[in-house]
């Protein structure tokens, strides 16, 4: 593995850990300056269509709003770079929390991540999310 290959794949594994780092703590000008390409192929398992990289962030804060805590833990990154384009495979678990609820407080998505980064003049950026669900578990619609 070259010295690039090496210095790539730790800055495509920074990109991924930013995109669910800044979505838990809601940093959406993080994630339109430093994650995610003007547009995105988006698909959370409905097929999928090219997004504003604004309309996903929008999407997210609006899906949060009402919830006190949004936690991912992700990792387990399989990369492949072709020379300007890379390929990121990895698990994740997303786990919501609201306090006022009466079935439980919280919420686990266990899936994995379909996502592909293009090399830009500001480095590297996410042009797709795909999200692949496993299950759900808890309290799924956080009553």
């Amino acid at each position: 593995m070259s010295t690039q290959e090496v210095a790539d794949k730790i800055e495509l594994t920074e990109l991924t850990n930013k995109l669910f780092m800044y979505t838990d703590a809601q940093q959406w000008k993080r994630l339109l300056g430093e994650v995610f390409c003007h547009e995105v192929w988006f698909d959370m398992g409905d097929g999928g269509k090219n997004l504003h990289a604004t309309e996903i962030c929008e999407m997210w804060r609006q899906g949060f709003l009402g919830l006190d805590a949004i936690h991912h833990q992700a990792g387990h990154y399989l990369i492949n770079i072709e020379q300007s384009s890379a390929d990121i495979y990895g698990y994740a678990v997303a786990t919501h929390y609201k306090k006022t609820t009466t079935k439980g407080n919280t919420r686990m998505y266990t899936g994995s991540y379909d996502l592909k980064a293009i090399r830009t003049d500001k480095g590297w950026r996410l042009s797709q999310f795909k999200y692949n669900l496993k299950f759900i578990d808890g309290n799924a619609s956080l009553e």
